[in-house]
């Protein structure tokens, strides 16, 4: 208490000073209209701009909690499509789902080597299993090739072992996506007979003869095309539509029906051998 009296005595000029001046711009304050306007526009500015700097600070860290947000929403979104859209092709009893989706985050990814993996954030414990496809927004990324208890680790598709299920969009002509290991970028699609009508440009999508993805997720364009006249088949290169570089939030693909598929498929080739 003794130190604030002390204080007091040692400044009582300065504040005394400043006390004459705030009570002074009171006065002025109130008494003219001009000063009053001037006053008050300058404190909403100040005031406005502390308030619009604080919603920047704490819009900032509820990003992730955004982002995650929006990532749940788009993932139901996605479950809905994929079922929906099955559902109406194949005429399925509404009650039943085949596929479900899960939402993870890349925690590590290769994309110069011949054979890349990436790392996912998700493992057996959130119901990721092997052969389960792996997606972004943008397009597909590979499948599911291991997991242990909290993580998976996913065969990329920039893997010269890839081999996935594509087709030209909006026809039923289908070939073998594979990648011949030179460009992150392009991948190659395989069996397309040359009397298909093909334009640079034309997307491709998955295939309907997968059972891990569903039909008509996005891959890329044809970037450029060529026709060997002693072979029957074309050699095309597509362009992702991924940044394989530059890749974070993904969506895990199961099919509920992979196994019956698979027994089916296995039982019909016993019985030919």
């Amino acid at each position: 208490m003794q130190q604030i009296i002390n204080f007091l005595i040692r400044n009582k000029t300065t504040l005394l000073y400043l006390l004459l001046l705030f009570i002074s711009l009171i006065f002025t304050v109130q008494s003219h209209s001009y000063h009053r306007s001037t006053f008050f526009n300058s404190a909403n500015w100040v005031s406005g701009n502390i308030f619009q700097t604080s919603s920047n600070i704490s819009s900032y860290f509820g990003l992730r909690e955004e982002n995650n947000s929006l990532l749940e929403e788009n993932r139901e979104l996605r479950n809905q499509l994929f079922n929906l859209t099955l559902r109406d092709s194949l005429e399925l009893d509404t009650t039943g789902l085949q596929y479900s989706i899960l939402t993870g985050r890349i925690i590590k990814n290769s994309y110069t080597n011949k054979k890349n993996y990436l790392t996912i954030n998700l493992g057996s414990e959130q119901g990721v299993v092997q052969d389960m496809g792996v997606i972004t927004a943008k397009g597909i990324l590979g499948i599911v090739e291991a997991s242990s208890a909290k993580y998976a680790n996913v065969q990329s598709i920039l893997n010269t072992n890839s081999n996935i299920n594509a087709k030209i969009k909006n026809t039923n002509y289908f070939g073998s996506l594979t990648w011949n290991g030179s460009d992150f970028t392009t991948v190659q699609l395989e069996d397309i007979p040359r009397l298909v009508p093909l334009m640079v440009g034309d997307t491709i999508v998955t295939g309907a003869m997968s059972s891990i993805f569903p039909e008509n997720i996005p891959i890329g364009v044809i970037k450029k095309f060529d026709l060997n006249t002693s072979q029957s088949f074309y050699q095309i290169d597509v362009g992702l539509f991924n940044d394989m570089t530059n890749i974070r939030n993904v969506y895990l693909i199961g099919n509920l029906d992979r196994a019956e598929i698979l027994e089916l498929q296995t039982s019909i080739e016993d019985g030919q051998e």
